[in-house]
């Protein structure tokens, strides 16, 4: 009986005013194990990405079970769900002995999560710039561009302090408290903010992150749902911190530094004022989505990379 085991790394996304385009894929992971021939009761996530193989693929479906390590907290905006759908691809992909490339199921995957910057990172690791569509969009039917992408590598000086709240926040629900419209000047000053984020990634001149996380896409509405936000961000960088931004659609916020993480992700968690939140502090990852182990006969095999 053939196993394949996925290791794929989670995301912080958006970066504030990066909305649906920037992210940074985490040192922080969830294997997905897919054992060819086994029946199971399969979650609805897991099976939607199997359909969407399948038909992408045009294979003949077969049997399989799927487990998942989840060590990424869900709903927290880091990108699990991600996770959970590039595994399932990628293993699928190597069972069924198809030739899908990692771009192909980037954009597979960009297309069953409704946007980019969460599949970009995770997929091909280190900080993306995902530009265009899902592909098809599973609520309209409608085609979007085919995505295209930018890749950097993330320095280790770099730190990631991530404060994660006991609650979660659906992506569906934070985005139906978004806006239709906002102002010319936000939305400026916001394209600037992240033109500044992506030129700082690309150079690795770290230091000139200080004061562009600066958003008014989203979080100034997405902060009713978390009421600790602004102190958060306060406490953060008056501990030092380059810029603080909410992860995702939430609920984890990140902070980013070059030095003093613990002191940073102490005053995160004081500001926070709960006893249950607790804090990560991490590095990127940059190698993104990796085969762990191809087949279940094979013992002591390195980390197999990608084409």
């Amino acid at each position: 009986m053939r196993k394949v085991i996925v290791r794929v790394p989670a995301s912080t996304s958006n970066l504030g005013p990066g909305f649906d385009c920037l992210g940074v894929a985490l040192r922080i992971y969830n294997d997905v194990t897919v054992v060819h021939g086994e029946k199971s009761r399969l979650p609805y996530i897991v099976r939607e990405a199997a359909d969407l193989f399948f038909k992408q693929a045009r294979g003949r479906a077969f049997l399989f079970s799927c487990s998942i390590s989840h060590k990424i907290p869900l709903s927290r905006g880091l990108g699990g769900s991600a996770t959970i759908r590039l595994g399932v691809l990628h293993a699928l992909n190597r069972l069924a002995g198809t030739s899908l490339d990692r771009f192909s199921i980037f954009h597979l995957c960009a297309q069953l999560e409704g946007h980019p910057d969460n599949a970009a990172p995770a997929s091909f690791g280190g900080f993306t710039v995902a530009q265009g569509g899902a592909g098809i969009s599973l609520a309209s039917g409608k085609r979007d561009a085919r995505p295209t992408l930018q890749r950097f590598e993330v320095s280790p000086r770099l730190y990631f302090v991530l404060l994660i709240p006991e609650f979660e926040i659906r992506t569906s629900a934070a985005r139906k408290i978004l806006p239709v419209r906002i102002s010319r000047v936000a939305a400026v000053e916001s394209c600037a903010n992240a033109c500044a984020i992506t030129a700082a990634f690309a150079s690795r001149d770290y230091e000139k992150l200080r004061g562009a996380f600066a958003d008014q896409l989203h979080q100034p509405f997405r902060a009713k749902l978390i009421p600790f936000l602004p102190r958060v961000i306060a406490a953060a960088e008056k501990a030092g911190a380059l810029g603080v931004f909410l992860s995702g659609s939430g609920s984890a916020i990140c902070a980013v530094t070059l030095r003093n993480p613990r002191k940073i992700a102490a005053a995160m968690q004081r500001a926070a004022k709960s006893t249950s939140a607790r804090t990560i502090i991490t590095i990127a990852d940059n190698s993104g989505v990796q085969i762990r182990k191809p087949q279940s006969t094979i013992r002591n095999r390195r980390n197999v990379p990608l084409d």
